[in-house]
């Protein structure tokens, strides 16, 4: 009888902290999706960013979001780069997160590879599992093969620390080839770029 008792008395209270948790958890699943931008904000963002139509935009959008989900964030920016086997890349920008205001953000990286010429891009960064802001600054190693003509886009992904950021360019100049290097993300503009 006290057994049983006990074992009601017990799942009751599992029940309740069952039910009481569940909310919760729906309740943060559901405030970290309006924290995310879904793919036609993005698509409207980027074609107002770049000056381009939104289909234009629209399949380097969707190719991301099919391969990495809803961002967190992004970032607008312009970056020039340059190369002759090894090379070098500075940008600076705005990191964008709802709900924030927006924070300046500078980029900066060496690279070497089979990789010739220089560029100026506009560019706009996909940031996928970012947490806290400050988690935006540290090195994103990377591989990129790119050719950038007149209005071309160009997607790559670079990973650090369970972070993906997916960098779309589109920018005048001619740099062709494939190269590995690494871009450091900081507060300040810097001309080191290592």
């Amino acid at each position: 009888m006290v057994f049983s008792r006990l074992a009601a008395c017990f799942a009751a209270a599992t029940v309740l902290s069952i039910t009481q948790v569940a909310p919760a958890t729906a309740e943060s699943d559901m405030d970290r999706a309006a924290d995310r931008f879904n793919q036609n904000e993005v698509v409207q963002a980027a074609a107002d960013f770049f000056g381009t139509t939104t289909e234009a935009v629209a399949k380097a959008v969707q190719r991301v979001f099919a391969d990495q989900g809803l961002p967190d964030a992004y970032i607008t920016g312009d970056e020039g780069s340059g190369a002759v086997v090894v090379g070098l890349r500075y940008g600076g920008g705005w990191l964008i997160r709802k709900h924030q205001p927006p924070t300046r953000v500078y980029w900066q990286g060496p690279s070497v590879g089979f990789d010739l010429g220089a560029n100026a891009s506009k560019a706009f960064i996909l940031v996928y599992n970012l947490g806290p802001s400050d988690r935006l600054f540290q090195k994103f190693p990377g591989v990129e093969g790119s050719y950038y003509f007149i209005a071309g886009i160009g997607v790559n992904y670079l990973r650090a620390n369970n972070i993906t950021l997916a960098p779309m360019r589109t920018g005048v100049g001619l740099r062709a080839g494939v190269n590995a290097g690494y871009l450091t993300f900081t507060r300040e503009a810097t001309a080191n770029p290592f």
